[in-house]
């Protein structure tokens, strides 16, 4: 949906039968939500928001040395918990150059089960100044005030969508969301990159079960799978955009199928695992899989994350692999929350499986004159927060700093020239 002909087609309507159609409030629901999705901004009355490219600081390598071998003990948890909620991370000091160094140093898991660890140096920048100076830092950080709730990942109406159908699963940007074996998801962020969540492949302690044969999962259909289907509507949905009146019913889990890929390396920071016990870990939880082959697919650039109040309609986006959907490619989109420097808080419906999804925006690329979707955090999970006796909710996304995009961006290219905007 990369145009308005696109999303007309997609209701297989022109824009003038559009115009005629009486349709049941849900169909008409579902097409203001795609409305709101795909249109470009161009189009509302709020100034078109646009990548804003800054100079990013250097991360390199300075010295690797062995580490003995995992072990390999747990299985990877799915959920994640932190005793921090956005109030305790603002308050938090900032960390110091030393710090930084320290934290993102990182570990390398090969396939054959060796394990190094690598210190870094960092160059040009300034550990005092803003998080991303580009952007004016236009968000106080409470655009919205957090809810007490149950302890649940869905949030009023379930919001998401499965995706179905060849024309769909393999079109961008949906088909940049992979599926890891260890039951989390992914996103391409080069020709042989996956970018994941870090508690996927780390439980903090040691490296999960699974991680050293780890492989990487992209859904296809089989050749008999449905093409006059391809959006399959949220569960609160009673019309199909397509067929009128009919109740919701998922694609069956045998037109589904996955194509593996075994991962050759993985990097996890050392902020993760020096950090899970205690509060920042939560602002490292990413790591990036090297695959044995490229994949052939289009992948999603990187981007250094803006100030929430600077994203399109305040909106972001993802796709993942939830596991009370299984077999099936799951989207949603949802406004954010609160933010601290690192993480990004938000309601977006999501169930376990969803973690390590990449959190994208769709802005004005000023430069290429156009528009493009860029990877600006990494979905963590659900965190909840026990508090007085109540517990505080939270789905948190890891932002990409100027920092992470400059180490993250290091590991696919093998160099920092090609790394100093973003």
């Amino acid at each position: 949906f990369d145009n308005i002909r696109s999303y007309y087609d997609a209701l297989k309507v022109s824009p003038s039968e559009f115009l005629k159609i009486k349709s049941p409030p849900s169909t008409l629901m579902f097409a203001s939500l795609l409305c709101l999705l795909f249109l470009p901004s161009v189009l509302s009355s709020s100034p078109r928001r646009q990548w804003v490219l800054q100079r990013i600081p250097v991360v390199l390598p300075q010295q690797t040395e062995a580490r003995p071998t995992p072990q390999f003990l747990n299985e990877a948890r799915l959920d994640v918990a932190s005793p921090c909620d956005p109030e305790c991370h603002k308050t938090a000091p900032r960390p110091s150059y030393w710090d930084l160094r320290s934290l993102l140093a990182y570990e390398t898991l090969d396939s054959n089960g060796q394990l190094t660890e690598t210190a870094i140096g960092i160059y040009g920048y300034n550990p005092y100044s803003n998080t991303s100076p580009a952007y004016s830092s236009g968000s106080s950080g409470k655009a919205e005030r957090s809810h007490v709730r149950r302890k649940r990942q869905i949030f009023g109406h379930d919001g998401r969508f499965s995706i179905a159908g060849q024309n769909f699963l393999l079109k961008y940007p949906f088909s940049v969301a992979v599926k890891l074996s260890t039951g989390c998801s992914g996103t391409l962020v080069g020709d042989r990159h996956v970018l994941t969540a870090a508690h996927c492949v780390h439980d903090g302690k040691n490296y999960v079960k699974g991680a050293q044969r780890l492989r990487v999962g992209f859904l296809k259909p089989k050749q008999r799978d449905v093409q006059h289907s391809p959006i399959y509507l949220p569960s609160n949905f009673t019309n199909h955009v397509e067929g009128g009146p009919e109740q919701y019913s998922p694609p069956a889990n045998d037109k589904m199928k996955f194509q593996w890929i075994r991962a050759k390396r993985t990097h996890v920071p050392k902020g993760w695992i020096k950090g899970n016990a205690n509060d920042i870990g939560m602002d490292y939880d990413y790591a990036l899989l090297e695959l044995k082959k490229p994949h052939k697919r289009r992948h999603m650039k990187l981007g250094v994350s803006p100030p929430a109040q600077r994203l399109p309609g305040h909106r972001v986006h993802f796709s993942g692999f939830d596991n009370d959907r299984p077999g099936q490619l799951v989207y949603r989109f949802c406004r954010a929350g609160e933010e601290t420097s690192d993480l990004l808080y938000q309601h977006c419906d999501a169930q376990p499986g969803a973690s390590g999804s990449g959190v994208y925006a769709r802005m004005w690329d000023g430069r290429r004159r156009r528009w493009e979707r860029k990877v600006i955090g990494v979905f963590s999970g659900h965190q909840w927060v026990e508090k007085k006796g109540t517990s505080q909710e939270f789905n948190v996304a890891v932002r990409i700093t100027p920092l992470k995009y400059a180490q993250i961006c290091y590991w696919i290219k093998g160099n920092f020239v090609d790394c100093r905007e973003g």
